[in-house]
Order: structure tokens, then C-alpha cells, then sequence
């Protein structure tokens, strides 16, 4: 009998309109923690906790206190794309996959080769002067201190992520609902599916297989075609 795995492995194989749907889980190897877990930013203690920092009320009405949390624990630079992300990109160029949805704001799906990714959440690697909108990477970021300022007009920095209280990107929300939607198979990795409206993409889909990779069962599981309770990336290790 064919492990949970291999059945994944098969249908991943079988398939040639993959599109693959990601969370905080996917990056984990990477050394980057998750948000939810028992070790995940939510059960850490900070002077405010992690949900209200990362707001944008937060942002404008602290902004030094937001920066501080922002380059000691979102700014994780030195990660390196694990096999999840490899493996993607590798069947992206193949022809099989044909997009990322995720709700990662690392950018580790394009350093492993991936070009269709959809960002929901916004990227760390873009940080744009409110003011005459020039961009910074976010090693100019790190090389700053206290609340950054364009060098050009002086406006405020603030990282292209979306922060709670904050809408998400309307185009790259019709976009992933796009793929979503066209897909045969949806592949939904290293995600709890509960962070709205994000979670919500799935309800598009429908196409034939729709698969969920997660070490946690999710509230979609019981409308799962295959669950497979594992690391991601030790999934995609073929």
C-alpha cells in the first residue's frame, strides 16, 4: 500500500497544472520561524506582542518600536530556500507548476528559481518611501537604525508587507484567485488556514485534486482529497 507521500509524490508526477498555495510552514527549514506553533512568534514574549506591532496603526503611531521588531525578527537575510522551495521551481521550470500563491513575505520562492508568485502578504525585499515612492531592499534596511528616511525627499520608509488593519493587494488577489481556479491540482503547504482573507483563496478552486501538506491538521481537511501530516519540505524531498 502507497504511503500518504507517495500518493502525493504520484499525483504530483501526474500532473501538469499545479498550483501551490503556502504559508509560514514552507520557510521553517529555512531557519525562519512561523507565527502559531508552540516556538512561532505569537508565543514569544516582546514588550507588545508580535499581532499588534505588525499592525498598521501600530506602524504609524510607533513607528521606532515597529523598526526595532522589524529588523530583529523579520529581516531573516541570511536564509537560504530549502527543498520545498527548490523543488517548486524545479517543476515550475518543468511546466508542471503553474504558480505560487503564498502568504510568505520572504522572498525564497524567487531566490530558488520560481518567476509566477503571487505575494499575497507583501515582501520584505521592497521597502517604499511613503512620500516619492523610490524602493530600498531590505539590506538597506538592516544597515539603518530607528525609523528610516528616504534619502532622496526625506518621506517615511515602510516595508511592502501587509500589515494587519490593512487591505490586501487587489491585483494580486485576482490573480491567485485566477490560478487558483484554472488549477487541476491545488497543492496548500505549511499553512493552519486560518489567517483571512488569504485562507478564503482556496474555496476557489475547483479543479480535481486538492492535496494539503501541513504537520497540524487544518480547518479544510475533511474536503481534502489526500492529507499528508508532514514537514513540507521533507514532502518535496524527491
Amino acid at each position: 500500500m502507497m504511503t500518504d507521500i507517495e500518493k502525493f509524490v504520484d499525483m504530483v508526477k501526474n500532473s501538469d497544472n499545479i498550483v501551490f498555495f503556502g504559508g509560514a510552514g514552507v520557510s521553517t527549514e529555512s531557519g525562519i520561524p512561523d507565527f502559531r506553533s508552540t516556538d512561532g512568534l505569537y508565543n514569544q514574549h516582546y514588550k507588545y506582542p508580535p499581532e499588534t506591532i505588525l499592525s498598521h496603526s501600530f506602524f504609524m503611531d510607533n513607528t521606532e518600536e515597529f523598526y526595532r521588531f522589524y529588523r530583529d525578527k523579520m529581516l531573516a537575510l541570511d536564509a537560504q530556500p530549502n527543498m520545498a522551495h527548490i523543488k517548486l521551481a524545479e517543476l515550475e521550470k518543468a511546466g508542471k507548476l503553474k504558480a505560487i500563491v503564498t502568504q510568505n513575505i520572504d522572498g525564497l520562492h524567487q531566490m530558488a528559481g520560481s518567476r509566477k508568485v503571487f505575494e499575497l502578504h507583501g515582501s520584505v525585499h521592497r521597502n517604499i518611501c511613503t512620500r516619492c515612492g523610490r524602493t530600498y531592499s531590505a539590506e538597506w534596511i538592516l544597515g539603518t537604525e530607528g525609523v528610516p528616511h528616504c534619502e532622496d525627499c526625506g518621506g517615511l520608509i515602510k516595508p511592502d508587507v501587509v500589515l494587519y488593519g490593512e487591505s490586501l493587494e487587489e491585483a494580486c488577489i485576482l490573480g491567485s484567485v485566477k490560478a487558483i481556479a484554472e488549477s487541476d491540482v491545488l497543492i496548500v503547504g505549511g499553512t493552519s488556514l486560518v489567517v483571512y482573507p488569504a485562507a478564503g483563496l482556496v474555496r476557489y478552486f475547483q479543479g480535481s485534486k486538492l492535496v494539503i501538506v501541513n504537520l497540524e491538521p487544518t480547518p479544510q481537511d475533511a474536503y481534502a482529497d489526500l492529507v499528508c501530516a508532514c514537514d513540507i519540505a521533507a514532502a518535496f524531498d524527491f
